[in-house]
């Protein structure tokens, strides 16, 4: 997957590189295996005071010549994490990039408070090297940033970096992608071609009738879709099994909307741009599987499933105040046409649900963008993370916050409350369920929490409450 030729190196001398890109909290840091970069370093800091504070260039007596330094700055702050590693790589590959420097070879000064630093470090820089899909594909000589990249460090690092790295990849070129490129038919080719002869299996329900028989929610949103060939829905199955008696089972439902209008609630006031990325709970499957697929971890099976659809507006659109029954037989009101992502992994869930009865120490994952409500609560660099009953046991949603923070990727914990789960109450003898209120979730009290209580309610897993 990667364009990129990534090398370990096990010192700085630089040879068939042009520039050596530097992260160190400070000068003063510096360690014996870097300390031909001390003197000139000092040197420039005896003329200008910033080069602590922002990236700067310097010339160095050894054949790369360049020495673009970018420092973290202090790292014992309260504040501080693991991120200052992962924004100075980045930072610094930029500036490399504008010097011209066409093959870098990164280093840096690891932290012992942040075990993964080097890891972090690399994987900011090859995140400042992504080019997106379309560039790649529709302008060939511009589909790549370098031509080569040096790591001074250890191999497994590497290793572990490009696999991650091509995982994020998969993710980027599936969330990003614009709604046609990645319209649901692209996305399965895209899936397709990517595990083509790995120890991934891919399956994809395309069929209408299948789709109607087996998820009707979703087959709603399709609804309007489905007539134009080109954006027709469909459910993409990733299953891995790893060698060895398997012992978790890991079952992982990503939201998939390849362009979201809003449907008959259709998005107004310029707040429909952005909707390709709508996509982006799907795309974090494929990314995760690409992971495994490098990596093949033994004693797990993972089944990702991509619920991959485009909420159109026109005359065959699903409409507010429609009642629709659920693959689990729960009688759904439709409240907003826009909350539509809900609709589309709900009857996906309910699979996973009965599917995982026959599974090993399943654990069910819903991953969606709700992005509006949860920039709102947390800011634009932090995704939320909710845990039902028997996950809070297991102290699953705090765990992956921990991980999260090792590799510079932070959640914050939400918790879903009996509230939650009395708003999607049915309001009448004609439902069981209320799919949504008529609001947009920005507008919305608790605008992120109470999907996640209509996904436990619509998909039955409320039968299956701990206590």
């Amino acid at each position: 997957m990667s364009l990129i030729d990534i090398r370990a190196e096990s010192k700085i001398s630089a040879e068939g590189y042009d520039g050596i890109i530097f992260v160190a909290s400070s000068i003063t840091d510096i360690t014996a295996p870097f300390k031909p970069l001390y003197a000139p370093l000092r040197e420039q800091s005896e003329i200008d005071n910033s080069i602590e504070k922002v990236c700067s260039i310097v010339g160095v007596d050894l054949p790369c010549k360049r020495l673009i330094y970018s420092p973290t700055g202090p790292l014992d702050r309260d504040t501080d994490d693991v991120r200052r590693f992962s924004d100075a790589a980045a930072t610094g590959v930029k500036r490399a990039l504008k010097a011209g420097v066409q093959n870098p070879l990164l280093a840096v000064i690891p932290c012992k408070e942040y075990p993964l630093s080097e890891l972090v470090t690399l994987l900011g820089a090859l995140q400042a090297l992504y080019v997106p899909l379309e560039i790649r594909e529709g302008v060939p000589n511009s589909a790549k940033k370098v031509e080569k990249l040096g790591f001074v460090g250890k191999r497994h690092v590497v290793d572990l970096a490009i696999a991650l790295e091509n995982g994020r990849t998969v993710a980027r070129d599936i969330g990003g992608s614009d709604p046609e490129r990645m319209a649901p038919p692209k996305v399965e080719e895209y899936v397709r071609n990517t595990f083509n002869g790995s120890d991934i299996t891919v399956e994809a329900i395309t069929d209408e009738g299948q789709l109607n028989d087996a998820y009707p929610l979703f087959s709603a949103v399709n609804r309007c879709a489905k007539g134009v060939d080109r954006h027709k829905g469909r459910v993409i199955i990733l299953t891995y099994k790893g060698k060895g008696p398997i012992e978790k089972t890991l079952m992982l439902v990503g939201k998939g909307v390849t362009y979201d209008t809003g449907g008959a609630d259709i998005k107004a006031g310029g707040v429909m741009a952005g909707m390709h990325r709508d996509k982006c709970g799907a795309a974090a499957v494929a990314g995760f599987m690409e992971i495994l697929k490098k990596l093949r971890p033994p004693n797990i099976k993972v089944i990702g499933a991509m619920s991959v659809v485009r909420n159109s507006v026109g005359s065959d659109c699903y409409v507010s105040d429609e009642i629709i029954v659920s693959r689990a037989g729960v009688r759904i009101r439709v409240g907003n046409t826009d909350a539509e992502g809900r609709m589309a992994m709900a009857d996906v869930l309910c699979q996973m649900k009965e599917e995982a009865l026959k599974e090993v120490n399943p654990h069910l994952f819903t991953i969606a963008t709700l992005t509006g409500h949860c920039v709102l609560t947390y800011g634009e660099s932090y995704s939320a993370i909710m845990d039902n009953g028997p996950s809070r046991k297991e102290n699953i949603a705090n765990n992956i916050q921990v991980a999260g923070d090792l590799i510079a990727d932070p959640f914050e914990i939400s918790t879903i409350r009996r509230e939650d789960f009395e708003f999607h109450a049915g309001k009448s003898e004609y439902e069981d369920v209320l799919q949504s209120n008529n609001l947009p979730s920005t507008r919305t009290t608790r605008g992120h929490q109470t999907p996640a209580a209509f996904l436990i309610l619509a998909s039955g897993l409320d039968k299956y409450f701990s206590g």
